[in-house]
């Protein structure tokens, strides 16, 4: 079944439900456990996942979120919320390191041109194809995914209007972007013009309207990246355009697991176009009419429940997705392709080899 595209209505739902809930947080546990709290609730791009978003927004109470230390070389980020129904215990948690070894010998039968790749078995925590992976390379706008969690953990109202100043089109390279200075959109809106279309922009106005200010969000971005052990990751800017903004593939794994426990960044990340509103008191009103960055999204033949792609001449193409293939959830990370072609091509070979892996 292929998505629709969002409907103004749908969005408006889902941004008082941000506002009522604060940070999104999925009811989703993958850890490599056998227990039934382990088993992900995931969503794959269908047509109701924003009111889905909805019903779990509406029974988040606040934005807490703290890191649990196992004690034994792993670490859990637990959200401290307690559900609205009395009798659902179960808090959203996800578990960054891995039960299951790299190296696994189950590796999928491929070669890729692209000069980063990382794809991890999301159940068993198992690598099963590796790339170069523990080599930090620039990531470009797929750090707008970790600007993403950055503003859901702040609990910020999804509707304040935000309007965009000349600064939020200054940054350390030239983009091109339809978005214009004065343009006014809701944060909820801005949050899924940076997700979905990665307008640099919406991702600068984000972080320059978050409490502190534009330096504070980037002190909280290269916190969280710490706190999920992304060890050889750096965050310049909210946007990607910084080519000092670096991570391995492996820790981009982490950075994408862990975005799945953010039911809004799953289905911001996945939808496939939506027609924006902008207002803007000097050049008036118009309908900008965006489509997600991803092809793979857009055409819907595989199932994709979050999705970043990236672009700066030092990093190449990139993309980062999570997938559920033969009812086995994968995370698939591609760095430095030298082409849009060989990024989508190293993508669809990955996942038709997922397709076809044999699993116990």
């Amino acid at each position: 079944m292929k998505q629709l595209p969002l409907t103004k209505q749908q969005l408006i739902a889902a941004m008082i439900s941000m506002s009522l809930g604060g940070v999104a947080q999925a009811a989703l546990t993958i850890n490599g456990s056998n227990d039934t709290a382990s088993t992900a609730r995931m969503s794959w791009g269908g047509a109701d996942s924003l009111s889905e978003a909805r019903n779990i927004m509406y029974k988040s109470n606040s934005a807490a979120i703290k890191k649990v230390d196992n004690g034994n070389g792993t670490t859990n980020v637990t959200n401290t919320n307690s559900f609205a129904s009395s009798n659902n215990s179960n808090s959203a948690r996800y578990n960054t390191t891995y039960r299951g070894a790299f190296g696994s010998s189950d590796m999928i039968p491929i070669s890729t041109d692209s000069r980063s790749v990382a794809v991890i078995d999301a159940e068993t925590g198992e690598s099963i194809y590796e790339k170069d992976a523990d080599i930090a390379r620039p990531m470009a706008s797929i750090t707008k995914v970790m600007t993403a969690m950055v503003v859901l953990d702040a609990g910020l109202d999804m509707r304040e209007e935000i309007t965009l100043d000349p600064e939020d089109f200054v940054g350390p390279k030239r983009a091109s972007s339809r978005l214009k200075s004065g343009d006014r959109l809701n944060r909820a809106e801005m949050l899924l013009m940076a997700l979905m279309k990665s307008e640099n922009p919406a991702a600068k106005s984000l972080a320059r309207n978050y409490p502190g200010g534009y330096e504070a969000f980037m002190r909280a971005m290269n916190r969280k990246a710490q706190d999920l052990g992304m060890n050889t990751a750096f965050f310049g800017d909210p946007t990607g355009l910084d080519k000092r903004n670096v991570a391995s593939s492996k820790d981009l794994v982490k950075m994408v697991r862990a975005a799945g426990n953010y039911d809004v960044i799953r289905r911001f990340s996945t939808t496939k176009s939506y027609d924006f509103f902008v207002s803007n008191y000097s050049s008036g009103n118009r309908t900008y009419k965006a489509n997600n960055t991803s092809m793979l999204v857009r055409a819907g033949d595989y199932p994709i429940g979050i999705s970043k792609t990236g672009f700066i001449n030092e990093a190449g193409r990139c993309v980062v997705m999570e997938t559920r293939v033969n009812n086995r959830p994968a995370i698939i990370v591609i760095l430095g392709a030298n082409s849009s072609a060989t990024r989508w091509g190293d993508a669809k070979n990955i996942l038709n080899s997922l397709a076809t892996r044999r699993t116990v």
